[in-house]
């Protein structure tokens, strides 16, 4: 089976990599095809596969390719992990934002509509391009904004193109251990929303919803990471937990005001980390596997700090510093080649799932997959609250994918200014001005 990464070149493809090493069932990947319009992250990249695929047996062939439609071409799965404009975009992004006093952050915010509208354009290229060289292959979206850019794709390839995320996966699994809810196979975890607004509402063990008693312990709910982050009488008053990114809404002004004191932004960091070790891996004496695990190791520890910092919620734990989304790919990659029917967190379109919602709007919520794709689940339906911001940020999405087929900067400044979290049209106007000062990709609004 051919697997085609797009963003090749990028710092956690080996992950994936290291996930299919360890898979050893019939109709695994046999080959793998790395692809990135930067030849020399792809090189980098390579010899950190080559070093962690030494001793392996059958491990899958990797090869590399600046060219899509060569890299496209015949694939059984595509995983899509692209950086339009790289990290320099992304730490434009969290600055021009933090200079009008919002929320610059690559998925929620004006960070993320700049990003949306940047990467939309690209993601449509790449959906023409599968539709048409590999018709038959399924299109697995890690780009961000995940709901936002499956959405997009999704207007090409249909139900062909799945979004993952694991900031679900990583909710429920530190939610199931703090209960002690060892076996994932007895645990259902009822989430519903969009990517990076949705909230855990049941975690049932064998039948029995264990939420509400997570829900009356003060001692469990500061145990783990979101307890911390939001505090266990807001958690109460919810009777949920919220995804983790749920922080910059309901603490948005203590996190602009803790990104605001950062010496630098986490795109800043991120875009400095990364290109001191691209730049190690220019050495030919460097030990690439080992460089790799160091900044990943630093990475991790060093997610979403300011809005620990800004709650007071310590360090994280070691047992989330070992990602997530690679297991979630997998194993949904292994449902649909192999008919394993598995139940996974994913974004996909709504298909009524969400009565707010119409039936084209992709959601995250728990599926049933198999060899026919992803099906989500009946859900409950939202309390108010949330069923507000979700409808709010789905809108903004629209207008986001509307300016990006139309090229209108009208449509732009809407997506802005109907936002949460911005809060004026004059403020949204000036955003689009500084987004297309800085970004050249975004010359496209007129």
């Amino acid at each position: 089976m051919r697997l085609t990464i797009l963003g090749g070149g990028g710092f956690r493809v080996p992950l994936v990599h290291g996930a299919l090493l360890r898979d050893r069932g019939e109709g695994r990947v046999t080959r793998v095809v790395l692809h990135d319009v930067d030849a020399g992250r792809l090189s980098a990249v390579a010899r950190v596969l080559a070093e962690q695929a030494a001793g392996v047996p059958d491990a899958p062939e990797v090869t590399a390719t600046t060219d899509l439609d060569e890299a496209l071409r015949g694939d059984d799965f595509v995983f899509s992990a692209i950086r339009v404009g790289g990290l320099e975009g992304r730490a434009h992004d969290e600055r021009v934002a933090l200079a009008e006093g919002v929320l610059g952050q690559e998925t929620v915010g004006a960070g993320g509509i700049a990003y949306g509208l940047r990467t939309v354009p690209v993601a449509d290229d790449i959906a023409r391009r599968v539709a048409r060289l590999a018709p038959d292959a399924w299109v697995i979206n890690f780009t961000n904004p995940a709901g936002l850019v499956t959405e997009a794709m999704s207007r090409r390839l249909g139900d062909r193109v799945i979004g993952i995320c694991d900031s679900p996966v990583g909710l429920g699994r530190r939610i199931a251990r703090v209960l002690g809810a060892a076996d994932p196979r007895e645990t259902f975890v009822d989430y519903v929303g969009l990517n990076h607004l949705g909230w855990v509402r049941g975690l049932r063990v064998r039948g029995r919803d264990e939420l509400p008693r997570l829900l009356a312990d003060p001692a469990l709910l500061g145990s783990f990471e979101e307890g911390r982050l939001f505090g266990a009488d807001w958690l109460r008053s919810l009777g949920a937990i919220p995804n983790e990114y749920l922080h910059y809404y309901y603490f948005n002004r203590e996190t602009v005001a803790a990104y605001r004191e950062a010496e630098r932004t986490r795109g800043a960091f991120l875009r400095d980390q990364q290109a001191r070790f691209y730049e190690e891996m220019r050495r030919p004496d460097a030990g690439a596997l080992a460089a790799w695990d160091r900044t990943r190791a630093e990475r991790e520890a060093t997610y979403m700090a300011e809005n620990r910092r800004a709650a007071d919620a310590g360090e994280r734990e070691a047992e989330d510093l070992s990602g997530g989304y690679e297991q979630v790919a997998l194993a949904l990659m292994r449902a649909i080649a192999r008919d394993e029917r598995a139940t996974l967190i994913l974004n996909v379109r709504n298909r009524g799932t969400l009565s707010v919602l119409d039936a084209d709007a992709v959601v995250e919520v728990p599926c049933l997959v198999d060899a026919n794709g992803a099906h989500p689940l009946a859900a409950d339906p939202l309390p108010g609250h949330a069923t507000g911001l979700v409808c709010a940020v789905k809108a903004v999405e629209r207008e986001v994918l509307s300016a990006a087929e139309s090229g209108s900067r009208a449509t732009a400044v809407k997506a802005f200014a109907l936002h949460p979290l911005v809060d004026s049209v004059r403020v949204a106007r000036r955003l689009v001005d500084g987004y297309t000062a800085v970004h050249p990709g975004l010359g496209y609004l007129g």
